[in-house]
């Protein structure tokens, strides 16, 4: 069995998650009073609490069976995070020119979504590994492209691919896109506790975001 799970974590109980970005910087205080700051990582790690999502009885079975599928923390899978999951600004609908992906060199066919955050010396590129099928949308240097004639998009990897091979040296490819978070369980035992007959209670369901890359 793949250690990733091309299925969603129950998506009603996620949306009450909690949690977001986390980065691992080290602080060096100097004697002078200064100090000194290092990026620990290339890049940011999300960490969640599906626990605030659980809502009923019925959210904390099918909690259970998920994690029962899920096999604790052995299995990767996907998660709808609440509070980032679109190319675009919340509330608005994902376009073609939401993210530029490249600048084509003339050789290249395929290209990884990537979600940019911020702009100039502080641009952010996000690996977009799990987009939602059907959801992206690509164009060539404005002009957009038609999913399944003039590309498609691998919703397993995040790559698109373009029909034509590659686009003239320096066209831009930009894109748009809806997508999940992979993450697993981050904890092999969940503390199950009711409160009353219709309720359901779990203190803490905590998720932390993978690699699919690195996987073995």
């Amino acid at each position: 069995m793949p250690a990733f799970v091309e299925e969603r974590f129950p998506l009603g109980i996620a949306f009450g998650a909690t949690g977001g970005p986390q980065w691992r910087t080290e602080v060096v205080a100097l004697a002078s009073g200064a100090e000194t700051r290092n990026a620990r990582w290339a890049g940011s790690r999300r960490r969640y609490d599906a626990g605030t999502g659980v809502r009923s009885l019925a959210d904390l079975q099918t909690v259970a069976a998920f994690f029962e599928r899920m096999h604790g923390r052995l299995y990767g899978f996907r998660f709808r995070d609440p509070f980032d999951n679109a190319s675009a600004t919340t509330g608005d609908v994902p376009t073609s020119l939401d993210c530029l992906l490249a600048v084509a060199d003339g050789s290249a066919d395929s290209f990884p979504l990537a979600k940019t955050y911020g702009g100039g010396d502080f641009i952010r590129k996000r690996p977009i590994t799990k987009p939602v099928a059907g959801s992206v949308r690509v164009a060539l240097n404005g002009v957009e492209l038609v999913e399944a004639t003039d590309f498609t998009c691998d919703p397993a990897t995040g790559i698109v691919t373009l029909a034509a091979g590659s686009p003239t040296a320096g066209v831009q490819v930009t894109a748009g896109f809806r997508f999940d978070v992979p993450v697993r369980f981050d904890t092999d035992r969940l503390e199950l506790g009711l409160t009353h007959a219709e309720a359901g209670r779990v203190p803490t369901i905590p998720l932390v975001e993978i690699d699919t890359d690195a996987e073995a």
